[in-house]
């Protein structure tokens, strides 16, 4: 949508091709996707959205990263199965879509994919990735036209994310032993101030997810980024504004809500970019 012919130049997402800013065992995903904690993670350099408080800023920005070809990337999946990756989890990798495709085709995973996204990317864009992958892991992050332009630079992103979220849905859910195989989860990040909003994004959420899907609603907001003109976000978020959007979604009838401590919002939980 930005226009960039990425054979020439970077797009709005900031990068050309593909640019990994980070792939190990991380331990830290939900239960439901990696119950020993092995999730096989690859973080993208790169992303069409601008979050203001984004936590992993650096990365986001293409700050960092290494260049690597769709055949290079398929090597990498199969190096994090050969480690015990319980999965091959792609964050940020919405502007990727082409690349990852050429790198299925490579080579095919045989633990689950996981296409852990911003909820930024169209239904066409999913179209193309659909067969390669098991799980969708997208944010959900504001309802409010006004607020996610404010916050990303994107008014748009709360229509495309309901028409992603809406496309993912489709996805069949299969679940064993504790671990999704299959299917869609949902994640929410609250924000300081703005549990307004979350509700929001909870009644639209009842009209796209049935209401046994995982939603993760994550307390792990840290003041980050570049937030100096957005006083609302230099704190954490408190217990009262966090057990308001949990109790609303029990009330909408959500069956698989994931929570929080308030120890999660920690920077120690965000990994070293080396």
């Amino acid at each position: 949508m930005c226009g960039a012919d990425r054979s020439v130049r970077a797009g709005a997402c900031g990068v050309k091709g593909i640019s990994v800013a980070k792939a190990y065992l991380h331990p830290f995903e939900e239960p439901f996707l990696s119950p020993n904690k092995r999730s096989g993670t690859v973080f993208f350099a790169g992303c069409s959205l601008r979050c203001v408080f984004c936590q992993n800023y650096k990365v986001s920005r293409a700050e960092k990263g290494k260049e690597m070809t769709p055949q290079a990337l398929a090597g990498l999946f199969r190096s994090l199965e050969e480690q015990g990756a319980e999965n091959i989890d792609l964050v940020t990798a919405d502007h990727l879509v082409p690349y990852l495709a050429e790198a299925f085709e490579n080579y095919r995973p045989r633990v689950p994919v996981v296409f852990n996204s911003g909820g930024y990317v169209t239904a066409e864009a999913l179209s193309r990735i659909d067969p390669f992958i098991d799980i969708y892991l997208p944010d959900f992050k504001f309802s409010d036209p006004i607020l996610a332009q404010k916050f990303t630079g994107r008014s748009d992103y709360p229509k495309i994310a309901a028409e992603a979220i809406k496309f993912m849905a489709k996805k069949r859910p299969v679940c064993e032993c504790g671990q999704l195989k299959s299917g869609l989860a949902v994640r929410h990040l609250i924000l300081p101030a703005h549990t307004e909003d979350s509700k929001r994004v909870l009644d639209t959420l009842t009209e796209l997810i049935p209401p046994d899907a995982p939603l993760s609603l994550m307390r792990q907001y840290t003041p980050m980024g570049k937030i100096e003109n957005f006083p609302e976000l230099s704190r954490r978020v408190t217990d009262r504004e966090y057990d308001k959007v949990v109790d609303y979604a029990i009330s909408l009838g959500f069956l698989n809500i994931y929570t929080q401590e308030k120890e999660s919002a920690d920077k120690k939980f965000i990994p070293d970019w080396d």
